[in-house]
């Protein structure tokens, strides 16, 4: 457990410094240059994120239970997983309906995949890696939208294309991570 939560604070905590330290994130780039700040950033987060990994296999061979979730949950995850999906992609779609809507669909989505995560699983390692997901997309969603009203940040309206499209390629790398992918790469086969 304890490389799993070495890695969450490293990933989490270098993805925090937007919601908790924006001025010495700022003074960084200011001193270091945004690209080097941005190499920096990409490296201690691929080593946060290998400790989560690798930490989260370890914790997973001898799973602490602290309950039970039934059946059902499962299938609620995979719906609610798929809307995760689909607001990950409106992140990076310009003018669809879920951008205009949320602002920050990426935030929406990370919370709506931890959320359905913990409804699903229930050990001690999952309680750690998806609920600090989910406490950092709520804190990260929140200190963007306040961002965004200090600086008058309105985001255009959405377009039947744009979300038709955030539609289409959500749905479609769902359902490749969901039958294809989270098996072989997770250990887990969600739909099976």
């Amino acid at each position: 457990m304890p490389v799993l939560i070495l890695g969450l604070v490293a990933f989490l905590g270098l993805h925090s410094t937007r919601i908790f330290a924006d001025d010495w994130r700022s003074a960084r780039i200011a001193t270091l240059g945004e690209s080097k700040w941005k190499m920096l950033y990409s490296v201690g987060s691929g080593i946060g994120l290998a400790l989560i990994v690798w930490g989260y296999g370890m914790a997973r061979s001898e799973p602490v239970v602290l309950w039970n979730p039934p059946l059902w949950t499962r299938h609620l995850a995979s719906l609610l997983v798929l809307l995760a999906f689909v607001l990950l992609v409106a992140a990076y779609v310009p003018r669809n309906h879920f951008k205009a809507a949320f602002g920050h669909p990426m935030y929406a989505g990370v919370k709506t995949w931890a959320f359905a995560h913990l409804l699903s699983n229930g050990t001690l390692a999952d309680l750690l890696l998806f609920g600090g997901f989910l406490a950092w997309a709520v804190l990260g969603f929140r200190a963007a939208r306040r961002r965004d009203r200090k600086a008058q940040v309105t985001y255009p309206a959405g377009t039947a294309s744009g979300t038709i499209i955030c539609l289409v390629v959500g749905i479609v790398a769902w359902a490749i991570f969901a039958f294809f992918l989270h098996g072989p790469l997770i250990g887990v086969r969600p739909l099976a």
